[in-house]
């Protein structure tokens, strides 16, 4: 099946939508106006997690949930015409390891869109976990950042509600030693504490702001519970984890 078949969606289609992430795998049922229609489900992100073990985990938290005409993922690394390009988290073989050149290799190339479309049987997209956050939230005003704060950072970009090609913006320097990824992942953030580590999220906002000029930056994953909208100025926006989920309606609407 097609993962990024074109169709004619019902007036009632239902989306599966599941979003991956460094630390757990969380899924849910979306009406056409991205509400959740069942309960969400969330399973631990297992480790060490190859291909082979995230698509088990997959199947095992959306049982019960095939009831759809279309899925949407989010997933923690860069992903090209559904086929993982590279994933930090996901290539270690524990939570907050160090890089492991086999799981590196295994997801290198891996095609996830066109295995989960078969797992699933319905047409399926997967794009970056920021990407499908960013869908739940923009307004079209311009250009629009996405940052996601979580095991590490995630980046988006929209143009006028149009999703664009996905950059890893985050792996650009914070200092000497460290990514901007790194700076504000959670390692450092349990090293250093939220005071620092929210000076240190203002300061690669400020970062961003010249990189980008971006009209307006959400900031969402599951740290940015800890932040304030009056820690940023008035182009930034505080925006719910649940956004990993519900943007997966959005997602058919503004890919491509």
């Amino acid at each position: 099946m097609n993962p990024q078949a074109k169709t004619t969606w019902p007036a009632t289609v239902r989306t599966l939508a599941v979003d991956i992430g460094g630390s757990g795998i969380k899924a849910s049922v979306l009406n056409p106006q991205g509400e959740m229609v069942v309960d969400r489900v969330r399973l631990d992100t297992p480790y060490p997690c190859p291909p082979a073990t995230l698509v088990r985990a997959i199947e095992q938290v959306v049982s019960g949930m095939r009831d759809v005409q279309r899925a949407s993922v989010g997933f923690p690394g860069l992903v090209r015409g559904g086929r993982v390009v590279e994933v930090p988290s996901l290539s270690r073989r524990e939570y907050d390891g160090d890089p492991d050149p086999e799981l590196t290799a295994a997801w290198a190339g891996f095609d996830l869109g066109g295995t989960l479309a078969k797992t699933f049987e319905v047409p399926t997209k997967v794009v970056n976990d920021a990407d499908m956050q960013g869908c739940a939230v923009v307004k079209g005003g311009g250009l629009e950042f996405v940052m996601t704060l979580g095991t590490g950072v995630g980046t988006a970009l929209f143009y006028n509600s149009k999703l664009l090609p996905h950059l890893e913006l985050s792996h650009g320097r914070f200092s000497r030693k460290l990514t901007i990824d790194k700076a504000l992942g959670n390692v450092e953030l349990k090293n250093i504490g939220n005071g620092e580590w929210t000076e240190r999220v203002q300061a690669c906002v400020e970062i961003f702001a010249e990189m980008i000029w971006f009209d307006h930056i959400f900031i969402g994953g599951g740290n940015a519970r800890l932040l304030k909208d009056s820690d940023f100025g008035p182009k930034a926006t505080i925006i719910s984890n649940s956004a990993g989920i519900i943007g997966g309606v959005r997602l058919w609407e503004l890919d491509g």
